[in-house]
């Protein structure tokens, strides 16, 4: 990964954390799910992919999406001249990290403990 990706990548995780509450939900599925939820149709998006709206669910993360998108596109012009592979690539490596430190890295025992 390219320094300049890394920083990319490094400025819209320092979005997600500090606006984003749907990383911390309070189950390791929860959280998993609503990573991958809300960074897909992050994707579909920035991308211009025909959007899936089938399930609640569905619409869920596309509301949590449409937010981070706009202010993206605010915040980091870049990203609106980025190809669709490049934000594959960012989106990637933004969830990489988010799983990171939201899921694998956390210390906290109830996000898989056996009785929730």
């Amino acid at each position: 990964m390219t320094t300049t990706t890394e920083s990319k990548i490094d400025q819209l995780y320092g979005y997600v954390q500090e606006r984003c509450l749907w990383q911390f939900y309070s189950r390791t599925w929860d959280r998993q799910e609503n990573i991958d939820g809300v960074l897909g149709k992050a994707a579909e998006l920035l991308t211009g992919k025909e959007l899936t709206l089938d399930t609640p669910q569905d619409r869920l993360f596309y509301a949590d999406a449409k937010i981070m998108v706009k202010d993206f596109q605010e915040r980091f012009p870049w990203i609106s001249e980025a190809g669709p592979a490049q934000i594959r690539d960012l989106l990637n490596g933004l969830k990489e990290r988010l799983v990171a430190i939201a899921i694998t890295g956390s210390k906290n025992r109830e996000l898989s403990h056996s009785l929730y």
